[in-house]
Protein backbone atom coordinates (compact mmCIF):
# COMPACT_ATOMS: atom_id res chain seq x y z
CA UNK A 1 0.00 0.00 0.00
CA UNK A 2 1.30 3.47 -0.82
CA UNK A 3 0.83 6.71 1.08
CA UNK A 4 -1.96 8.05 -1.14
CA UNK A 5 -3.96 4.92 -0.43
CA UNK A 6 -3.42 5.50 3.30
CA UNK A 7 -4.64 9.06 2.89
CA UNK A 8 -7.81 7.71 1.27
CA UNK A 9 -8.36 5.37 4.22
CA UNK A 10 -8.01 8.31 6.61
CA UNK A 11 -10.59 10.32 4.64
CA UNK A 12 -13.09 7.46 4.83
CA UNK A 13 -12.43 6.62 8.48
CA UNK A 14 -15.62 7.03 10.59
CA UNK A 15 -13.44 7.66 13.66
CA UNK A 16 -11.35 10.38 11.98
CA UNK A 17 -13.25 13.28 13.63
CA UNK A 18 -12.21 11.99 17.06
CA UNK A 19 -8.55 12.82 16.42
CA UNK A 20 -9.32 16.51 16.82
CA UNK A 21 -10.37 15.86 20.42
CA UNK A 22 -6.76 15.10 21.39
CA UNK A 23 -3.78 17.38 22.06
CA UNK A 24 -1.20 15.63 19.88
CA UNK A 25 2.11 17.49 19.57
CA UNK A 26 2.73 18.79 16.08
CA UNK A 27 4.86 16.49 13.95
CA UNK A 28 4.77 13.60 16.42
CA UNK A 29 3.73 10.08 15.42
CA UNK A 30 2.55 8.63 18.70
CA UNK A 31 2.31 4.83 18.72
CA UNK A 32 2.47 4.25 22.47
CA UNK A 33 -1.18 4.52 23.45
CA UNK A 34 -0.90 1.00 24.80
CA UNK A 35 1.38 2.41 27.51
CA UNK A 36 0.12 5.98 28.06
CA UNK A 37 -2.77 7.48 26.13
CA UNK A 38 -2.74 10.96 24.60
CA UNK A 39 -4.19 13.90 26.51
CA UNK A 40 -7.77 14.76 25.45
CA UNK A 41 -7.69 18.47 24.68
CA UNK A 42 -10.52 19.48 27.03
CA UNK A 43 -9.17 17.73 30.14
CA UNK A 44 -6.93 20.58 31.38
CA UNK A 45 -9.90 22.95 31.42
CA UNK A 46 -12.01 20.46 33.35
CA UNK A 47 -9.27 19.84 35.89
CA UNK A 48 -8.68 23.58 36.23
CA UNK A 49 -12.35 24.02 37.10
CA UNK A 50 -12.17 21.27 39.73
CA UNK A 51 -9.06 22.85 41.25
CA UNK A 52 -10.03 26.50 41.10
CA UNK A 53 -13.83 26.52 41.29
CA UNK A 54 -14.65 23.37 43.21
CA UNK A 55 -11.69 22.86 45.51
CA UNK A 56 -10.74 26.55 45.54
CA UNK A 57 -14.25 27.96 45.91
CA UNK A 58 -16.56 25.34 47.33
CA UNK A 59 -13.87 23.60 49.38
CA UNK A 60 -15.30 20.74 51.47
CA UNK A 61 -18.84 21.50 50.28
CA UNK A 62 -17.77 20.02 46.94
CA UNK A 63 -18.28 16.50 48.26
CA UNK A 64 -22.00 17.24 48.11
CA UNK A 65 -22.35 20.20 45.76
CA UNK A 66 -20.12 18.79 43.00
CA UNK A 67 -20.72 15.09 43.54
CA UNK A 68 -17.19 14.12 44.50
CA UNK A 69 -18.36 11.19 46.62
CA UNK A 70 -20.23 9.66 43.68
CA UNK A 71 -17.38 10.00 41.17
CA UNK A 72 -16.00 6.43 41.50
CA UNK A 73 -19.41 4.94 40.72
CA UNK A 74 -20.17 7.48 37.98
CA UNK A 75 -16.85 6.81 36.27
CA UNK A 76 -17.28 3.09 36.81
CA UNK A 77 -20.61 3.10 34.99
CA UNK A 78 -19.06 4.99 32.07
CA UNK A 79 -16.31 2.39 31.79
CA UNK A 80 -18.86 -0.42 32.15
CA UNK A 81 -20.38 0.48 28.78
CA UNK A 82 -17.01 -0.09 27.10
CA UNK A 83 -16.39 -3.51 28.66
CA UNK A 84 -19.81 -5.11 28.38
CA UNK A 85 -20.72 -4.78 32.04
CA UNK A 86 -24.07 -3.75 33.53
CA UNK A 87 -24.51 -0.54 35.48
CA UNK A 88 -23.55 -0.94 39.11
CA UNK A 89 -20.91 -3.60 38.48
CA UNK A 90 -17.82 -1.42 37.99
CA UNK A 91 -16.20 1.05 40.35
CA UNK A 92 -13.16 3.24 39.63
CA UNK A 93 -10.38 3.81 42.11
CA UNK A 94 -7.03 2.68 43.49
CA UNK A 95 -4.60 0.85 41.16
CA UNK A 96 -4.73 -2.45 39.32
CA UNK A 97 -2.41 -3.95 41.93
CA UNK A 98 -4.58 -2.87 44.87
CA UNK A 99 -7.77 -3.94 43.12
CA UNK A 100 -6.26 -7.27 42.15
CA UNK A 101 -5.39 -7.95 45.77
CA UNK A 102 -9.00 -7.19 46.71
CA UNK A 103 -10.27 -9.66 44.12
CA UNK A 104 -7.81 -12.37 45.08
CA UNK A 105 -9.16 -12.15 48.60
CA UNK A 106 -12.75 -12.17 47.34
CA UNK A 107 -12.17 -15.14 45.04
CA UNK A 108 -10.50 -17.06 47.86
CA UNK A 109 -13.77 -16.93 49.79
CA UNK A 110 -15.35 -19.03 47.03
CA UNK A 111 -12.47 -21.49 46.71
CA UNK A 112 -13.42 -24.13 49.25
CA UNK A 113 -10.49 -26.52 49.76
CA UNK A 114 -8.83 -25.65 46.44
CA UNK A 115 -5.50 -23.89 46.74
CA UNK A 116 -4.01 -23.37 43.26
CA UNK A 117 -3.89 -19.90 41.69
CA UNK A 118 -3.37 -20.49 37.95
CA UNK A 119 -1.76 -17.89 35.68
CA UNK A 120 0.40 -17.78 32.58
CA UNK A 121 3.77 -16.36 31.66
CA UNK A 122 2.13 -13.78 29.41
CA UNK A 123 0.55 -12.14 32.43
CA UNK A 124 1.90 -8.75 33.40
CA UNK A 125 4.62 -9.42 36.00
CA UNK A 126 3.10 -7.02 38.53
CA UNK A 127 -0.01 -9.22 38.66
CA UNK A 128 2.17 -12.19 39.46
CA UNK A 129 3.93 -10.21 42.19
CA UNK A 130 0.58 -9.36 43.78
CA UNK A 131 -0.47 -13.01 43.67
CA UNK A 132 2.82 -14.02 45.29
CA UNK A 133 2.27 -11.47 48.03
CA UNK A 134 -1.27 -12.69 48.61
CA UNK A 135 -0.09 -16.32 48.73
CA UNK A 136 2.62 -15.55 51.26
CA UNK A 137 0.41 -13.34 53.41
CA UNK A 138 -2.52 -15.72 53.84
CA UNK A 139 -0.12 -18.66 54.38
CA UNK A 140 -2.95 -21.15 53.84
CA UNK A 141 -1.44 -23.62 51.40
CA UNK A 142 -1.94 -21.54 48.26
CA UNK A 143 0.37 -22.20 45.34
CA UNK A 144 0.85 -20.06 42.25
CA UNK A 145 1.22 -22.15 39.09
CA UNK A 146 2.37 -20.45 35.89
CA UNK A 147 1.98 -22.12 32.50
CA UNK A 148 2.30 -21.02 28.87
CA UNK A 149 -0.75 -19.08 27.61
CA UNK A 150 -1.65 -21.94 25.27
CA UNK A 151 -1.71 -24.37 28.20
CA UNK A 152 -4.15 -22.52 30.46
CA UNK A 153 -7.32 -24.38 29.41
CA UNK A 154 -5.71 -27.80 29.83
CA UNK A 155 -4.29 -26.78 33.22
CA UNK A 156 -7.74 -26.00 34.63
CA UNK A 157 -8.34 -28.99 36.88
CA UNK A 158 -9.97 -29.78 40.22
CA UNK A 159 -7.03 -28.23 42.14
CA UNK A 160 -7.52 -24.72 40.73
CA UNK A 161 -9.30 -22.25 42.97
CA UNK A 162 -9.15 -19.43 40.46
CA UNK A 163 -7.18 -18.38 37.44
CA UNK A 164 -5.77 -14.89 37.01
CA UNK A 165 -5.14 -13.83 33.41
CA UNK A 166 -4.42 -10.74 31.34
CA UNK A 167 -6.75 -10.95 28.36
CA UNK A 168 -4.24 -9.35 25.95
CA UNK A 169 -0.58 -10.22 26.46
CA UNK A 170 1.37 -7.01 27.14
CA UNK A 171 4.29 -8.30 25.07
CA UNK A 172 2.90 -10.12 22.04
CA UNK A 173 -0.74 -8.89 21.93
CA UNK A 174 -1.91 -12.52 22.02
CA UNK A 175 -5.54 -12.55 23.13
CA UNK A 176 -7.18 -15.15 25.33
CA UNK A 177 -10.66 -16.35 24.36
CA UNK A 178 -12.46 -14.95 27.39
CA UNK A 179 -15.67 -16.88 26.85
CA UNK A 180 -13.93 -20.22 26.31
CA UNK A 181 -11.56 -19.88 29.26
CA UNK A 182 -14.31 -18.70 31.60
CA UNK A 183 -16.64 -21.50 30.54
CA UNK A 184 -13.94 -24.12 31.06
CA UNK A 185 -13.04 -22.68 34.48
CA UNK A 186 -16.66 -22.72 35.59
CA UNK A 187 -17.11 -26.26 34.31
CA UNK A 188 -14.19 -27.28 36.53
CA UNK A 189 -15.50 -25.36 39.53
CA UNK A 190 -12.99 -22.49 39.36
CA UNK A 191 -13.35 -18.70 39.12
CA UNK A 192 -11.55 -16.29 36.80
CA UNK A 193 -10.05 -12.84 37.41
CA UNK A 194 -9.42 -10.96 34.16
CA UNK A 195 -6.94 -8.11 33.74
CA UNK A 196 -8.22 -5.78 31.00
CA UNK A 197 -5.26 -3.37 30.98
CA UNK A 198 -4.64 -3.90 27.25
CA UNK A 199 -8.29 -4.54 26.40
CA UNK A 200 -10.43 -1.67 27.70
CA UNK A 201 -10.80 0.89 24.93
CA UNK A 202 -8.82 -1.22 22.46
CA UNK A 203 -11.01 -4.24 21.72
CA UNK A 204 -14.65 -5.16 22.32
CA UNK A 205 -15.07 -6.78 25.73
CA UNK A 206 -18.29 -8.37 26.93
CA UNK A 207 -17.86 -9.39 30.55
CA UNK A 208 -21.55 -10.12 31.03
CA UNK A 209 -21.85 -12.38 27.99
CA UNK A 210 -18.67 -14.22 28.97
CA UNK A 211 -19.98 -14.81 32.49
CA UNK A 212 -16.77 -13.33 33.90
CA UNK A 213 -16.52 -13.41 37.70
CA UNK A 214 -14.09 -10.58 38.34
CA UNK A 215 -12.00 -8.09 36.37
CA UNK A 216 -9.56 -5.23 36.86
CA UNK A 217 -8.17 -2.73 34.42
CA UNK A 218 -6.26 0.52 34.11
CA UNK A 219 -7.41 3.75 32.50
CA UNK A 220 -4.17 5.45 31.49
CA UNK A 221 -3.67 3.46 28.29
CA UNK A 222 -6.43 3.38 25.66
CA UNK A 223 -8.88 5.25 27.93
CA UNK A 224 -6.50 8.25 28.11
CA UNK A 225 -7.07 9.00 31.80
CA UNK A 226 -3.55 10.33 32.39
CA UNK A 227 -0.44 8.98 34.14
CA UNK A 228 -1.40 6.96 37.18
CA UNK A 229 -5.11 7.58 36.66
CA UNK A 230 -7.48 5.49 38.81
CA UNK A 231 -7.94 1.87 37.85
CA UNK A 232 -11.27 0.04 37.84
CA UNK A 233 -12.70 -3.14 39.29
CA UNK A 234 -15.59 -5.36 38.15
CA UNK A 235 -17.53 -7.91 40.19
CA UNK A 236 -20.34 -9.94 38.66
CA UNK A 237 -23.60 -8.69 40.17
CA UNK A 238 -24.65 -12.00 41.74
CA UNK A 239 -21.32 -12.23 43.59
CA UNK A 240 -21.17 -8.70 44.96
CA UNK A 241 -23.05 -9.34 48.19
CA UNK A 242 -21.57 -12.81 48.73
CA UNK A 243 -17.91 -11.87 49.03
CA UNK A 244 -16.04 -9.25 51.03
CA UNK A 245 -12.79 -7.64 49.95
CA UNK A 246 -9.79 -8.10 52.26
CA UNK A 247 -9.13 -4.35 52.23
CA UNK A 248 -12.08 -2.91 54.13
CA UNK A 249 -12.06 0.86 54.30
CA UNK A 250 -14.54 3.53 55.15
CA UNK A 251 -15.63 4.20 51.56
CA UNK A 252 -16.77 0.58 51.41
CA UNK A 253 -18.77 0.84 54.64
CA UNK A 254 -22.56 0.67 54.56
CA UNK A 255 -22.71 4.01 56.46
CA UNK A 256 -19.33 5.70 56.11
CA UNK A 257 -20.42 8.82 57.97
CA UNK A 258 -21.89 6.92 60.90
CA UNK A 259 -18.28 6.39 62.02
CA UNK A 260 -19.03 3.17 63.86
CA UNK A 261 -15.98 1.20 65.10
CA UNK A 262 -16.95 -2.03 63.32
CA UNK A 263 -16.95 -2.57 59.60
CA UNK A 264 -20.23 -3.35 57.90
CA UNK A 265 -19.95 -3.81 54.12
CA UNK A 266 -21.97 -1.62 51.80
CA UNK A 267 -24.31 -3.45 49.44
CA UNK A 268 -23.18 -4.14 45.91
CA UNK A 269 -20.04 -2.88 44.21
CA UNK A 270 -19.54 -0.06 46.73
CA UNK A 271 -18.06 -2.48 49.27
CA UNK A 272 -15.04 -2.85 46.99
CA UNK A 273 -14.04 0.74 47.60
CA UNK A 274 -11.51 1.30 50.33
CA UNK A 275 -10.10 4.71 51.25
CA UNK A 276 -10.71 8.22 49.96
CA UNK A 277 -10.16 8.40 46.23
CA UNK A 278 -7.95 10.98 44.40
CA UNK A 279 -10.57 13.43 43.20
CA UNK A 280 -8.34 15.45 40.87
CA UNK A 281 -7.23 12.30 39.01
CA UNK A 282 -10.78 10.95 39.07
CA UNK A 283 -12.12 14.18 37.58
CA UNK A 284 -9.49 14.08 34.84
CA UNK A 285 -10.49 10.52 34.01
CA UNK A 286 -14.17 11.42 33.99
CA UNK A 287 -13.43 14.21 31.54
CA UNK A 288 -11.24 11.96 29.38
CA UNK A 289 -14.07 9.47 29.01
CA UNK A 290 -16.08 12.15 27.19
CA UNK A 291 -14.19 11.29 23.99
CA UNK A 292 -15.84 7.86 24.07
CA UNK A 293 -19.35 9.28 23.90
CA UNK A 294 -21.03 7.92 20.79
CA UNK A 295 -18.16 5.57 19.92
CA UNK A 296 -19.11 2.05 18.83
CA UNK A 297 -16.52 -0.52 19.84
CA UNK A 298 -17.09 -2.45 16.62
CA UNK A 299 -15.72 0.54 14.68
CA UNK A 300 -12.76 0.72 17.05
CA UNK A 301 -11.96 -2.94 16.54
CA UNK A 302 -12.25 -2.81 12.75
CA UNK A 303 -9.87 0.12 12.53
CA UNK A 304 -7.49 -1.40 15.07
CA UNK A 305 -7.15 -4.59 13.06
CA UNK A 306 -6.68 -2.63 9.83
CA UNK A 307 -3.93 -0.50 11.42
CA UNK A 308 -2.16 -3.56 12.82
CA UNK A 309 -2.35 -5.43 9.53
CA UNK A 310 -1.03 -2.45 7.58
CA UNK A 311 1.86 -2.04 10.00
CA UNK A 312 2.81 -5.72 9.84
CA UNK A 313 2.67 -5.78 6.04
CA UNK A 314 4.80 -2.66 5.69
CA UNK A 315 7.35 -3.81 8.28
CA UNK A 316 7.81 -7.15 6.55
CA UNK A 317 8.11 -5.44 3.18
CA UNK A 318 10.61 -2.77 4.23
CA UNK A 319 12.35 -3.86 7.45
CA UNK A 320 12.55 -7.65 7.54
CA UNK A 321 15.81 -7.72 5.60
CA UNK A 322 17.46 -5.97 8.55
CA UNK A 323 16.53 -8.70 11.02
CA UNK A 324 13.23 -7.27 12.23
CA UNK A 325 10.65 -9.96 12.97
CA UNK A 326 7.00 -9.67 13.94
CA UNK A 327 6.00 -11.54 17.09
CA UNK A 328 2.54 -12.56 18.24
CA UNK A 329 -0.43 -14.07 16.42
CA UNK A 330 -1.23 -13.31 12.79
CA UNK A 331 -4.89 -14.29 13.08
CA UNK A 332 -6.69 -10.98 13.67
CA UNK A 333 -9.26 -12.39 16.09
CA UNK A 334 -6.46 -13.62 18.34
CA UNK A 335 -4.66 -10.31 18.87
CA UNK A 336 -5.11 -7.02 20.66
CA UNK A 337 -4.31 -3.53 19.39
CA UNK A 338 -0.53 -3.41 19.50
CA UNK A 339 2.23 -5.04 17.47
CA UNK A 340 5.59 -6.10 18.82
CA UNK A 341 8.75 -6.44 16.77
CA UNK A 342 12.00 -8.14 17.68
CA UNK A 343 15.44 -6.96 16.68
CA UNK A 344 18.82 -7.73 18.29
CA UNK A 345 19.30 -3.97 18.79
CA UNK A 346 15.67 -3.21 19.57
CA UNK A 347 16.46 -0.70 22.30
CA UNK A 348 18.77 1.37 20.12
CA UNK A 349 16.37 1.23 17.17
CA UNK A 350 13.53 2.44 19.36
CA UNK A 351 15.61 5.30 20.75
CA UNK A 352 16.48 6.36 17.21
CA UNK A 353 12.79 6.24 16.28
CA UNK A 354 11.84 8.39 19.24
CA UNK A 355 14.52 10.91 18.31
CA UNK A 356 12.99 10.96 14.82
CA UNK A 357 9.49 11.70 16.10
CA UNK A 358 8.03 8.19 16.21
CA UNK A 359 7.19 7.15 19.78
CA UNK A 360 6.81 3.51 20.77
CA UNK A 361 8.41 1.67 23.66
CA UNK A 362 10.85 -1.14 24.40
CA UNK A 363 10.58 -4.29 26.49
CA UNK A 364 13.64 -6.33 27.34
CA UNK A 365 15.45 -8.12 25.96
CA UNK A 366 14.78 -7.16 22.31
CA UNK A 367 11.15 -6.18 21.82
CA UNK A 368 9.82 -2.95 20.31
CA UNK A 369 6.11 -2.30 20.94
CA UNK A 370 3.82 -0.13 18.83
CA UNK A 371 0.29 0.59 20.04
CA UNK A 372 -2.52 1.68 17.75
CA UNK A 373 -5.25 3.76 19.40
CA UNK A 374 -8.00 4.00 16.78
CA UNK A 375 -9.46 7.25 18.11
CA UNK A 376 -6.35 9.19 17.10
CA UNK A 377 -3.94 6.95 15.14
CA UNK A 378 -4.11 7.49 11.36
CA UNK A 379 -3.22 5.14 8.55
CA UNK A 380 -0.73 7.74 7.31
CA UNK A 381 0.91 7.65 10.75
CA UNK A 382 1.53 3.93 10.26
CA UNK A 383 2.92 4.41 6.77
CA UNK A 384 5.23 7.24 7.83
CA UNK A 385 6.41 5.42 10.96
CA UNK A 386 7.52 2.37 8.97
CA UNK A 387 9.22 4.59 6.38
CA UNK A 388 11.21 6.30 9.14
CA UNK A 389 12.09 2.95 10.71
CA UNK A 390 13.27 1.61 7.37
CA UNK A 391 15.49 4.66 6.94
CA UNK A 392 17.02 4.17 10.38
CA UNK A 393 17.74 0.52 9.61
CA UNK A 394 19.01 1.17 6.08
CA UNK A 395 21.56 3.69 7.32
CA UNK A 396 22.29 1.97 10.66
CA UNK A 397 21.55 5.27 12.34
CA UNK A 398 20.52 3.33 15.44
CA UNK A 399 24.21 2.52 16.05
CA UNK A 400 25.07 6.01 17.29
CA UNK A 401 26.35 5.84 20.91
CA UNK A 402 23.54 8.05 22.26
CA UNK A 403 20.92 5.50 21.22
CA UNK A 404 22.56 2.70 23.24
CA UNK A 405 22.31 4.55 26.56
CA UNK A 406 19.69 3.03 28.86
CA UNK A 407 17.32 5.25 30.82
CA UNK A 408 15.19 4.37 33.83
CA UNK A 409 11.96 3.99 31.80
CA UNK A 410 12.12 2.16 28.48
Amino acid sequence: MNRSECEALDRDDPLAPKRGAFAIPEGLIYLDGNSLGVLPAHVPGRVRDVVETQWGGSLIRSWNEHGWLALPRRVGDRIARLIGAPAGSVVAGDTISVNLFKLLGAAAQLAGPRRVILSDDGNFPSDLYVAQGFRDLVDDGYALEIVAPEEVVDALDERVAFTMLTEVDYRTARRHDMRAVTAKAHARGARVIWDLAHSAGAIPVDLAAAGADFAVGCTYKYLNGGPGSPAFLYVRPDLQDIVRPPLTGWWGHAEPFAFTPDYRPAPGIDRFQCGTQPILSMAALDAALDVWDGVVMRDVREKSLALCSLFIDLVEERCARHGVTVTGPRETAARGSHVSLRHPQGHAVMQALIASGVVGDFRAPDMMRFGFAPLYTRFTDVFDAVAIMAGILDTRRWDEPRYHARRAVT
